[in-house]
């Protein structure tokens, strides 16, 4: 357990703009870890940053937290019309992720959202809120709903099916997002190369938050058969930015010798969120390719 005084001193780290943009992710990431009113209070006075990169990963990990009392934070930026739309959708996310249906109202009021991300990621947030409030989530077989990668997903897996099922699944625009976001995470947690490949087809479906949530899955998964589909979502200019910095974190995540000469072109692309996901990435790739214990290690900093 770390003491009050450690906690503020990580927090202070991450509130401060004079330090670097990966020390700042790396005592996000420890405070995320921590837990507790303290780091939720710091993770949370962190929204007045002008890095739409950093604010979307805050709101990440107050979703990943599951405390409830991220609640009034995460409400507030989601309100917040002046917010990016990748920061707004994220605090939508995130309280999906709490999972509790006192946001429920709130979550259905902004499924209207002008913004069509912050919109679908308030319908997906209302169906997992309802999907556990079911029956269906009772009856649920733990094997299908065990997730190796250990983080809150906005929707269960699908209930056991071969990988050819689920990619016609996840590539079927007439289905409900929600169900074929339940394909998804199916495919991401068989992990095998046929899975990957089956997702990677899902970079080419229309709709951003759809595209950006794929790329995500293959940065968690770290397969190398997805490095060429990311590294062409990262390229295209004309995607949507939220979409290149999801896939140049993956990139990131999967640590290989490619990935490495791609972010370094992109580490001064003309769009901020993608410029600063490529810093981001390339010190989780350093951190994959060394011998440091973990990545969050704001306290072993502070020691340092």
């Amino acid at each position: 357990m770390a003491s009050a005084e450690e906690v503020a001193a990580v927090g202070e780290i991450l509130v401060d703009p004079g330090f670097g943009l990966t020390q700042r992710f790396r005592a996000l990431f420890t405070l995320k870890n921590l837990g507790g009113a303290d780091a939720i209070e710091w993770i949370s006075k962190a929204f007045k940053d002008d890095s739409a990169l950093l604010k979307h990963e805050l709101a990440y990990c107050l979703g990943q937290m599951q405390d409830k009392q991220a609640i009034p934070t995460l409400s507030a930026v989601l309100k917040d019309a002046e917010q990016e739309p990748m920061v707004r959708h994220e605090a939508g996310e995130a309280l999906g992720a709490i999972g509790d249906p006192v946001v429920l109202d709130l979550l259905k009021e902004y499924s209207q959202d002008p913004v069509i991300e912050v919109a679908e990621t308030c319908q997906l947030a209302v169906h997992r809120l309802e999907w556990l409030l079911s029956a269906d989530k009772l009856a649920a077989d733990e094997s299908t709903a065990k997730n190796p990668y250990c983080s809150v997903d906005p929707a269960p897996p699908a209930v056991r099916k071969s990988v050819p099922e689920l990619r016609q699944a996840l590539l079927n625009e007439s289905l409900p997002l929600f169900e074929r976001y339940r394909a998804m995470f199916a495919l991401r947690n068989l992990g095998s190369e046929e899975a990957v490949l089956a997702l990677a087809a899902g970079l080419q479906c229309s709709g951003a938050l759809f595209r950006h949530e794929i790329a995500y899955v293959l940065g968690q998964m770290q397969h190398p058969a997805a490095v060429s589909n990311l590294c062409a979502a990262l390229e295209r200019s004309s995607e949507n930015p939220m979409v290149r910095h999801e896939a140049a974190e993956a990139l990131g995540a999967i640590g290989k010798e490619e990935c490495l000469a791609v972010l370094e072109r992109y580490r001064q692309d003309g769009e901020r969120v993608v410029k600063e996901s490529c810093e981001v990435a390339l010190d989780m790739l350093e951190y994959e390719n060394s011998d440091q214990f973990q990545y969050a290690d704001g306290l072993v900093r502070l020691q340092g």
